[in-house]
């Protein structure tokens, strides 16, 4: 059999569920032909007579998945370090969104910048993710609040996966604070959302995903089924960002739609839990903002584990509560802030967070038939990924056999 390429000497961590924990193969070999995975396994088995253009040593290495961040906010301008500093001196996160500050900030700064300006300030953050073997980013909308200006934050966001070998999903965050225009008329706003903003970037072919805010400072249980309900009508799937400030019980509304995922969660309570377990909707766990934010109530990882929830991690970068472009210091986060364990971590960044973007048949573990994203490590145990803070050991970087 002829493949285009062939890692060979690798120490695989495949994540295919049918190998217990990360799957970890010691001599593995991973063959790829047109950008797919053909054969992920012990060296030893491979098929006979396998050989291929370009052959590599990986000389032992760790190989996983390409990493996935499942939840960012990455395309914006300007920047929020006098909020930072506010925080610094005690000011909550609330008092600032209240005062006119927090996400209405950036909303200022991203109508006031070019589609080419969103892209040249969003570039460094995605080549940041990139070296470290991002391979799949999430990148939701949220700060235009208008058609015209969310359509150009979803145009920039598109545009970034033209300029640099990385997958890019859409997600149309228009349910993400209430725009200054729309003062004290939030359900006209979320009519503007549901019947406006939605169909029209549904037919520019810029939206992958819905999300919402369901919170105290964004929108109610009541018009973020709203915002589900219209989703619904493009047959489009739907996130939520729940329960990251008060128990609302939007990881319970987000069950009922199916959701591919519920973000933040600190809130959430076991009713939440059991209905996302049951609508199989992944939990995205945000450690970065939780360190951001100083905040002391931490997700209920017990009783996701005890229900079966998928756990993911993503970065949630983001110039208010996370910015934040390192997955691997996401996962020390977790390991260190949520006491989550070295294979969760390194779960969260690949198989889960294929979940969570809706994508398992295709990424976040390196089986035949799936895309073939690797991320190649100078580290010889899954656990120093975790372990090390401030040092990168990306050897080298996969996508799509290339």
């Amino acid at each position: 059999m002829h493949c285009d390429r062939i890692w060979r000497n690798a120490h695989l961590a495949t994540l295919a569920p049918d190998r217990a924990g990360l799957g970890l193969i010691e001599r593995g070999l991973v063959a790829s032909r047109e950008g797919l995975i053909t054969y992920a396994g012990p060296e030893a088995e491979s098929p006979a007579g396998l050989t291929a253009a370009t052959d590599t040593d990986c000389e032992g290495r760790l190989v996983t998945p390409g990493f996935i961040d499942c939840h960012t906010h990455l395309v914006y301008a300007g920047t929020r370090s006098d909020e930072f500093e506010q925080r610094l001196n005690g000011v909550s996160y609330e008092a600032i969104a209240r005062g006119g500050g927090g996400i209405l900030s950036t909303v200022n700064a991203t109508r006031a910048a070019t589609e080419t300006q969103l892209m040249a300030e969003s570039l460094p953050r995605l080549d940041a993710l990139l070296a470290e073997g991002v391979t799949t980013v999430e990148i939701k909308s949220g700060y235009g609040l208008s058609l015209e200006h969310e359509r150009k934050q979803l145009s920039a966001a598109r545009g970034l996966g033209r300029e640099r070998p990385v997958t890019v999903k859409l997600t149309f965050l228009g349910a993400h604070a209430l725009p200054p225009e729309f003062a004290g008329r939030a359900d006209d706003y979320i009519d503007e959302v549901c019947t406006v903003m939605l169909p029209a970037l549904v037919r520019d072919g810029l939206v992958d995903a819905v999300d919402a805010f369901c919170e105290k400072i964004g929108f109610s249980r009541e018009q973020t089924r709203r915002v589900f309900e219209a989703a619904k009508t493009h047959e489009l799937r739907v996130k939520l960002h729940a329960e990251q400030l008060s128990d609302l019980q939007g990881a319970a509304l987000a069950a009922t739609f199916r959701a591919l995922s519920a973000d933040h969660l600190e809130y959430t309570d076991e009713t939440g839990v059991i209905a996302m377990a049951q609508a199989g909707t992944t939990a995205v766990l945000l450690p970065g903002a939780f360190y951001f934010l100083r905040e002391s109530r931490v997700p209920p990882i017990d009783l996701l584990r005890r229900h079966g929830v998928p756990i993911a991690l993503a970065t949630d970068c983001n110039p208010g509560t996370s910015p934040l472009c390192s997955p691997l210091l996401v996962m020390n986060m977790a390991a260190t802030l949520f006491r989550m364990t070295v294979d969760e971590c390194i779960a969260g960044v690949t198989r889960a967070a294929a979940r969570a973007l809706g994508m398992a048949d295709r990424i976040g573990t390196l089986e035949a038939g799936k895309q073939c994203d690797l991320a190649i490590w100078n580290v010889a145990r899954p656990a120093e990924l975790v372990y090390r803070l401030g040092l990168n050991p990306l050897h080298g970087r996969v996508w799509r056999g290339r």
